[in-house]
């Protein structure tokens, strides 16, 4: 899938940074089935106080340095920080429904984005984190997930 500019930019700062990230949500999805369309690209970031720090340059470099909160608050008071308007919006998120970081960080697949190194949350995890949101968007994916992988479904 071809990436507009800023999200290639973004990717390369967080790989250069050695940010612990995986990418999640629709383009996760599109990962392992037919793509649909999404408004943004969401990456599930390790919430620890060094990847603040690394998340910080990351922004700094990106250029949202003059709307960062003062070092001493936190990036991420709130489970998710979003950059951007849709459809090319950039959210973090520390945490996420079903799945610890750690968990899926352990599980993580290797990839790629237009040609750039990137971690996704394995099909596993991702049918975890589905099941736990429950949205009605998310239960249409589990479904066609678990008819592509053949998970059956009763026990994610």
């Amino acid at each position: 899938m071809k990436l507009i500019q800023d999200l290639r930019e973004f990717i390369e700062l967080l790989n250069s940074e050695n940010v612990q990230y995986l990418v999640i949500g629709g383009w996760a999805y599109n990962r392992y089935a037919e793509p649909r369309i999404t408004g943004d690209i969401d990456f599930f970031i390790n919430g620890s106080a060094e990847s603040e720090i690394l998340i910080r340059e990351v922004l700094e470099k990106f250029g949202f340095g003059d709307v960062l909160p003062p070092k001493d608050r936190s990036l991420f008071n709130k489970k998710i920080l979003m950059l951007g308007k849709p459809p090319n919006r950039i959210d973090l998120i520390t945490q996420i429904d079903g799945v610890t970081f750690d968990e899926a960080w352990k599980n993580r697949e290797k990839g790629e984005l237009d040609g750039l190194p990137v971690y996704f949350i394995s099909v596993q995890d991702l049918l975890k984190n589905k099941k736990a949101a429950g949205r009605d968007k998310d239960l249409l994916d589990i479904k066609m997930l678990n008819r592509i992988y053949s998970f059956g479904g009763s026990d994610l």
